[in-house]
């Protein structure tokens, strides 16, 4: 399987866009457990980084690549430029990350 290349520019250097395939995304929705909540709220009091929820995030912003690539994959892409996060809250117990961009077939530059 060829290595897909994820770029947040619009172009690759040294290689040239030779397809576009179009729009492409991987999503993820998660949930915290109540008791990461509890904690969660404690930090609001005392301050400080919530450990849990960075990497719940960071975590799914992996997962929405990885998807992120396999949709790009199944079209029959090798790159995905423009790429982006999108980031929300849904009813203020999951969080959802999509990771988005421009799947499209790239070459070396002769």
């Amino acid at each position: 399987m060829e290595e897909m290349l994820i770029v947040t520019t619009n172009d690759v250097p040294g290689y040239e866009i030779v397809e576009v395939y179009g729009e492409t995304f991987g999503l993820i929705v998660r949930s915290r457990n109540v008791f990461s909540n509890i904690g969660a709220s404690f930090r609001t009091i005392f301050g400080g980084e919530v450990k849990g929820y960075t990497n719940l995030l960071s975590e799914s912003r992996e997962h929405a690549v990885d998807r992120l690539k396999q949709a790009a994959q199944a079209k029959g892409a090798n790159a995905v430029v423009a790429m982006r996060f999108d980031c929300n809250e849904i009813a203020d117990i999951m969080s959802e990350v999509a990771a988005y961009g421009t799947a499209v077939k790239i070459a070396k530059r002769s």
